[in-house]
C-alpha cells in the first residue's frame, strides 16, 4: 500500500511538472531531469526501490516499440547506412571509450563494471533529441538520421549492457564465444520479432471493425514480442524494435481511423507517464544513492559524472566528422546531407552535438540487479545510477538547450518542406478524386455528379496554384510562410463555442437522454478537431 501511495504520488508530481513545463516552453525531458533533481532533496520523502526485472519487463519493451512504431520505414532505409554508423559503430565505440575513462580515473571499477557504465550512458535519447529539433527547420534527412539512430541505438546499447551484466555477475567473459552468441541472439531476435509483427498486422486485419481490441492489442504487442523472444533466449529488444518497425509500416492498411484516433492520444499519454515515472524515480533514490557512493565524496562523483559526459560528448563529435571525412577519401558516391557543401557539413554538426541521453540509459541504470548470483550486492550499482544521472542531466542541459543557438550561429535557414508536400498530396488526391468522378463513378444522377466535379476542379484550381507558388519560391530561394488563420475557421470556431454553450445548458436542464446529447457531443469534437488541426498546422 505503501508503494502504490507513492506512485500516485509521482504521477501527481510528474502533472504538475509537465503543467509548469508547458507554461515556461521548455522541452518537457529537460524539466523531468530538473524535476528529478529538486524532487531528490526534498527532505522526509519516503524511498522507493523498484524492482530491477520491473523496468526491463515492463518499461523498456513500449518505449522501444512506440520510438519503432513512429518510424517511417522508407525514410529510414535511405538513409540506413549513416544510421547503422551511428546507432552501432558508434554505440560500441562511445561504450568502450567510457569504459577506458572508468576503468583507469574512477577508482574500485573493474573492466566489467566500466563497460556496463559504457552501455548504460552510450546511446542519445530519441524523445529527448525529437522534443529538442522539433520546431527548428532542420533538413529532413537530418531528422530522419537523428530520430533513426536513436531508435536503432537503444538496441546496439542494450545488447552490449546484457553481455557487460554477465561478465559481471558470473566473473568470466570469452569474446569469440560472446560474437558467436551475439550474432545468434541478435538475428534470433530480428526473425522473432519480425514474424510476431507480422501475425500482429494480420490479426489486426481481421480484427478492423473492432478498433477498442484493435487498441487493447497495440498495448499488449511490445510485451508479446519482447517476452516470447526472451522465452527462446533471444533479444527481445531487437525483437520488439523489429516488430515496430513492422506494424508502423503496415499500419495504414491495417488500422482504422478509429483505432489511430484511440492509440494516438492512449500511446502518448502512456509515453508521457513512462518517462515522467522514471525520471522523478530516480529523484527519489537520489538519497539512497547519496548515502551509498562508498569511498566516494559526492564532489569526487560528480567530478567523473562530468568526466564521463564530456568523453560521451567528445568521442561523438571525433566520430561523426571522422566518419565523413573517411567516406569522403575512400568511397566515390557517397550520399551527402544536403545539396551544398557548406550546408552539408553545417548538418553534419548539428548530428555530432545532438546526442542526448534520457529514458533509456535512466532506464538501464535503475535495471541493475540488486545482488550478484552469489547473494552479494552488486558493486558500484548506486554509483552507476548517479553517473548516469549526471550524464543525463549534463547533455540535456548543455547539448539539448544550446541546440537552437548552434542552429543560428550556423546560420541554418529553415527548410520545412512539410507545406509543399501537403499541397502536392493534396493535389494529387483531387486530381485523382476527379478522374473517378468523371469515369468510374456509379451514379445516374447527373446533378449530384455535376455538383461534385465542381467541387473538386475548384480544389485542384487552388492545390495547383499553391503548387506553382511553392515552386518558384524554392527556384528563388524565398521561404514560404503559411497562410494565416482564415476568418471563416475563426467564425466556425465561435460558432462551435457557442453550439457547446446550448448543449451545456440542455444537458443541465435534462430534456434530451444522456445517449442523444453524448451523440451530439462527439459529433461536435470531430468537427472541432478538424477546425483546430487547421489552426495549428497554419501557426505552425
Amino acid at each position: 500500500m505503501g508503494d502504490f501511495k507513492m506512485i500516485i504520488l509521482i504521477m501527481v508530481l510528474l502533472v504538475s511538472f509537465t503543467a509548469l513545463a508547458n507554461k515556461k516552453k521548455l522541452p518537457y525531458p529537460v524539466l523531468l531531469v530538473l524535476a528529478g533533481l529538486v524532487i531528490g532533496f526534498i527532505p522526509n520523502l519516503p524511498e522507493l526501490v523498484v524492482d530491477p526485472e520491473i523496468i526491463f519487463v515492463i518499461i523498456l519493451p513500449p518505449l522501444l516499440y512506440d520510438a519503432a512504431s513512429k518510424t517511417s520505414w522508407h525514410e529510414f532505409k535511405t538513409s540506413i547506412r549513416p544510421i547503422a554508423s551511428l546507432s552501432i559503430t558508434l554505440v560500441f565505440f562511445t561504450t568502450v571509450s567510457v569504459a577506458i575513462t572508468a576503468y583507469y580515473f574512477i577508482p574500485g571499477f573493474s573492466w566489467p563494471l566500466a563497460f556496463v557504465l559504457g552501455a548504460v550512458v552510450s546511446p542519445p535519447d530519441a524523445v529527448a533529441a525529437t522534443s529538442i529539433i522539433k520546431g527548428l527547420g532542420l533538413n529532413k534527412k537530418v531528422i530522419t538520421i537523428i530520430e533513426g539512430e536513436s531508435l536503432m541505438n537503444d538496441a546496439s546499447a542494450l545488447i552490449a549492457y546484457r553481455y557487460a551484466l554477465v561478465a559481471v555477475t558470473t566473473g568470466t567473459f570469452v569474446f569469440w564465444k560472446a560474437g558467436l552468441q551475439f550474432l545468434l541472439v541478435a538475428g534470433g531476435g530480428i526473425i522473432v520479432g519480425i514474424l510476431i509483427g507480422y501475425l500482429l498486422a494480420w490479426v489486426h486485419k481481421t480484427i478492423a471493425n473492432n478498433p477498442v481490441v484493435q487498441t487493447s492489442f497495440t498495448l499488449l504487442s511490445p510485451f508479446i514480442s519482447y517476452l516470447t523472444a526472451e522465452q527462446f533466449h533471444l533479444s527481445g529488444v531487437l525483437a520488439v524494435v523489429c516488430t515496430g518497425l513492422v506494424i508502423a509500416w503496415r499500419a495504414p492498411e491495417v488500422f482504422t481511423y478509429q483505432t489511430r484516433m484511440r492509440t494516438k492520444a492512449i500511446w502518448e499519454t502512456l509515453m508521457f507517464l513512462l518517462h515522467g515515472f522514471v525520471f522523478i524515480l530516480i529523484g527519489l533514490q537520489l538519497p539512497l544513492i547519496l548515502k551509498d557512493l562508498g569511498n566516494y565524496s559526492a564532489l569526487k562523483i560528480l567530478g567523473y559524472g562530468l568526466l564521463i559526459s564530456l568523453i560521451t560528448i567528445v568521442v561523438r563529435i571525433i566520430w561523426v566528422f571522422s566518419n565523413v571525412y573517411f567516406q569522403r577519401i575512400f568511397q566515390k558516391n557517397v550520399v551527402d546531407i544536403d545539396e551544398t557543401e557548406s550546408n552539408n557539413w553545417k548538418n553534419v554538426s548539428i548530428i555530432a552535438w545532438t546526442g542526448t541521453r534520457g529514458i533509456i540509459s535512466l532506464a538501464t541504470a535503475l535495471a541493475l540487479p540488486l545482488l550478484l548470483t552469489d547473494g552479494s550486492s552488486f558493486p558500484k550499482r548506486y554509483t552507476i545510477i548517479f553517473i548516469a544521472f549526471i550524464v543525463v542531466f549534463t547533455t540535456l542541459v548543455i547539448q539539448g538547450l544550446s541546440l537552437p543557438l548552434l542552429v543560428r550561429c550556423l546560420k541554418i535557414k529553415p527548410q520545412d518542406n512539410t507545406i509543399t508536400e501537403e499541397n502536392e498530396l493534396k493535389l494529387h488526391l483531387a486530381l485523382s478524386t476527379l478522374h473517378f468522378i468523371e469515369n468510374e463513378l456509379p451514379t445516374a444522377d447527373s446533378t449530384l455528379k455535376k455538383s461534385l466535379k465542381l467541387k473538386y476542379e475548384i480544389l485542384v484550381k487552388q492545390f495547383t496554384e499553391e503548387t506553382r507558388k511553392h515552386a518558384r519560391a524554392k527556384r528563388k530561394h524565398i521561404e514560404v510562410q503559411a497562410a494565416p488563420t482564415d476568418d471563416i475557421t475563426t467564425i466556425q470556431l465561435e460558432v462551435s463555442k457557442y453550439k457547446r454553450t446550448i448543449l451545456l445548458q440542455l444537458h443541465k436542464d435534462g430534456e434530451y437522454t444522456n445517449a442523444v446529447i453524448q451523440k451530439a457531443e462527439r459529433e461536435m469534437d470531430i468537427d472541432e478537431l478538424k477546425l483546430n488541426l487547421q489552426v495549428t498546422e497554419e501557426e505552425n
